[in-house]
């Protein structure tokens, strides 16, 4: 066990470390921290759950200079979702020091950023295209920034985003400290190290160490035409208090909330083309208990902070072993226990070999439940509400109507009425899902693969869809010209003077482009 006062750090951060009620720090802190603070290039291999935010955010807030009004740090995150998160948290971290923090990103009023950047933050945290856009409309200057942080890489890379990374990382300072932080060392993100960082320190959390024992962990083998039937059956047994369903595209996605909705469940859905103020009205509603379940896609999911997620169901079998790490890190947080289920059809258990390898875990086999085991569930959670109303309130107000019914009723046939009446049965309403193709095993390589490692039923497929042919229309990155406001690819000549199509506007789309095809 490692405690923070043996990294080194001051007095302020230790201050703010307790406030947040840490107590001891996690491997991917103990081992980067110390590091980070000496001024050396990091490479950190981990996954959501490790900590990684504050390995990375520690050592960046203490090396502020606050009187200073400069940008010294600058965050760089694949999905707003992941910029929002991250500069949550390195306010609360630099709340005692009063650093300044300030996250940009596409979706949101441009001028009012351009107004924030005027208040001089020492720290930006941004997804690629939104920095990019600054840099080019000559709102946000680099020349003072200290040090570089690429959160996610992969998944930056995945997305495309590696030239805006190359384009950011040439505008900063030759004398800066790079922390780069990815589940996964694909030749890109080598690459990137190679030409930018100097000398970088390795540091890696095994899988062991980041697939949490708290979190039970469970498939079941389903034909895909009974998927649906199945979850909702799990859901009337387990009564979830909160539970994430992740779907592979954004089709899927609609469809499942819209069925589980048809059958009573209270289920949203969120995927790349929410418009920003839909994701944020979802999530909240969420988070206050309003709907019970979220149903999402990977990249709609990336960088979500819901404490209180109960369960996660794996719908849809995810295209990557380091996906599912991140699926089910949504849940079994702050030392609660969580479980995770995982649907896989008969075709995709070399799938399930490879996320068990990566895992370096063996995930238990669940029989699927029967309609009469829903049934029953539900009976056994009724019976168990009603053990602790006699046990626990006061029935005084009730006693003399029991009483008279017990007179002309056998006192079983009262229970089951009882019972009868209180339970949800299973819900049979007939719904109809588009069937998603298999997910055939395939090297662990992200990118590359043969059949069946992009399922592309979007055209232009990305995770199965969660690009479609224009891109994120309400995401972070559109292929031809970016509707949610994040990135235009070919609108960097000219500093960011008025490309073909115009500025349409300062809000939501700040550069709206005719669309080209997507890249395959």
């Amino acid at each position: 066990m490692t405690t923070f006062q043996e990294l080194g750090l001051s007095e302020q951060l230790l201050k703010s470390i307790e406030q947040m009620g840490f107590e001891e720090a996690t491997p991917i802190q103990a081992q980067t921290i110390p590091v980070a603070l000496e001024g050396a290039d990091i490479i950190g291999q981990a996954q959501t759950g490790t900590g990684k935010t504050a390995a990375f955010g520690l050592p960046l807030i203490e090396k502020i200079n606050t009187r200073a009004g400069t940008i010294q740090g600058i965050v760089i995150a694949p999905t707003r979702e992941l910029a929002i998160q991250v500069s949550e948290e390195l306010y609360k971290i630099g709340y005692d020091k009063r650093v300044r923090i300030l996250s940009i990103y596409g979706g949101q009023d441009i001028n009012r950023q351009i107004r924030a950047l005027k208040k001089q933050p020492h720290i930006i945290v941004g997804t690629p295209g939104r920095i990019l856009d600054h840099m080019n409309r000559k709102t946000l200057r680099l020349q003072d920034v200290q040090t570089v942080v690429l959160d996610e890489a992969d998944e930056m890379l995945n997305m495309g985003f590696i030239e805006d990374i190359e384009a950011i990382l040439s505008d900063v300072p030759e004398e800066h400290q790079t922390l780069l932080f990815s589940a996964t060392m694909p030749d890109p993100i080598r690459r990137i190290a190679e030409r930018f960082m100097s000398e970088p320190k390795h540091i890696k959390v095994k899988a062991k160490e980041v697939t949490m024992p708290n979190i039970q962990q469970f498939y079941l083998e389903v034909q895909e035409k009974k998927k649906f039937d199945i979850l909702t059956r799990l859901l009337d047994i387990q009564s979830p208090e909160l539970a994430i369903i992740f779907g592979r595209t954004k089709r899927r996605v609609d469809e499942l909330s819209e069925a589980l909705t048809l059958r009573g469940y209270a289920a949203e859905g969120i995927h790349g083309d929410l418009s920003q103020a839909k994701r944020l009205s979802v999530l909240k509603k969420f988070k206050e208990g309003s709907i019970e379940v979220l149903v999402a896609t990977d990249v709609a999911a990336r960088g979500l902070d819901i404490s209180g997620v109960t369960h996660v169901y794996n719908f849809d079998i995810p295209q990557d072993p380091e996906s599912y790490v991140h699926r089910i890190g949504r849940t079994g947080r702050a030392g609660k226990n969580g479980i995770a289920m995982l649907f896989v059809t008969p075709r995709e258990f070399g799938q399930l070999k490879n996320i068990e390898r990566t895992t370096n875990r063996k995930i238990d086999r669940m029989t699927p439940p029967t309609l009469d085991e829903a049934l029953e569930g539900q009976q056994r959670l009724i019976a168990e509400r009603m053990a602790s109303i006699i046990e626990g309130e006061n029935l005084s107000y009730y006693k003399r109507m029991a009483e008279e019914l017990l007179e002309e009723n056998d006192s079983v046939a009262v229970v089951a009425a009882a019972l009868k009446m209180m339970t949800k049965e299973p819900d049979t309403t007939p719904v109809q899902l588009t069937d998603e193709p298999p997910v055939v095993s395939r090297d662990r390589n992200r990118g590359r693969g043969g059949s069946g490692d992009r399922n592309r039923s979007d055209r232009g497929g990305y995770r199965g869809g969660d690009r479609d042919r224009g891109g994120y229309r309400g995401g972070d990155r559109d292929r031809g010209g970016d509707r949610g406001g994040d990135r235009a690819r070919n609108n960097r000549k000219g500093g960011g003077s008025r490309p073909e199509g115009g500025y349409k506007g300062n809000g939501g789309g700040d550069r709206k482009r005719k669309p080209t095809a997507s890249r395959a």
